[in-house]
C-alpha cells in the first residue's frame, strides 16, 4: 500500500509541477505579448504566487518521492532510464531556479509600469527574453522526464 500511495503522490506532483509550469508560462507569455501592461502586472503577480505554491513544493516532492520509490523497489541509481531522469531533472531545475528570480523581477517591473501608466520598460523585455530562453529547454526536459518515467527505456549507450 505504501508503494501505491507514494507512486500516486509522485505522479500527481509531477503533473502539478509540469501543469503549473506550462500553464503559468502560457499566460505570462500571452499577456506580455498582448501589450496590456495592467493585465501583465496582474498575471505576473499570479505566476509568481503559483510558482511558490505549486511549482516549488512539487519540485521538492519529485526527488523525495522518486528516490523513495527507487529505494522501495531496490533499483540502483545507475539504471539507465533513472540516471537519465536524474540528469534531466537537475538540468530542468537549473533552468527553473533563475526563472523564479526573473519572474519576480518581471512582476515588479510590470507593476511599476502599470502604476505609472507607462509601457513595459526595456529591462522587462531583456529579462523576458532570458525567461523564454530558460523556459524552452526546461519544457523539453520535462517532456523527456515524462517519457523516461513512462517508457523506462534501456537506453543502450555507446553502441548498437
Amino acid at each position: 500500500m505504501e508503494y501505491l500511495v507514494l507512486k500516486y503522490v509522485h505522479v500527481i506532483s509531477s503533473t502539478l509541477l509540469f501543469g503549473t509550469g506550462i500553464g503559468s508560462a502560457f499566460y505570462l507569455l500571452a499577456t506580455t505579448l498582448s501589450g496590456d501592461v495592467r493585465a501583465t502586472a496582474v498575471v505576473s503577480r499570479m505566476v509568481v504566487r503559483a510558482d511558490w505554491l505549486f511549482t516549488a513544493t512539487t519540485a521538492v516532492l519529485q526527488p523525495v518521492t522518486g528516490l523513495w520509490l527507487v529505494h522501495r523497489m531496490g533499483m540502483p541509481l545507475s539504471t539507465p532510464w533513472l540516471a537519465a531522469s536524474l540528469v534531466c531533472y537537475a538540468l530542468a531545475i537549473a533552468c527553473w531556479l533563475p526563472v523564479v528570480w526573473l519572474q519576480m523581477r518581471l512582476r515588479d517591473l510590470a507593476a511599476q509600469a502599470a502604476e505609472g501608466n507607462t509601457p513595459l520598460p526595456p529591462r522587462y523585455w531583456l529579462l523576458f527574453k532570458w525567461w523564454v530562453a530558460l523556459g524552452v529547454p526546461a519544457f523539453f526536459l520535462f517532456l523527456a522526464l515524462f517519457w523516461l518515467m513512462i517508457a523506462k527505456p534501456a537506453l543502450a549507450l555507446g553502441g548498437a
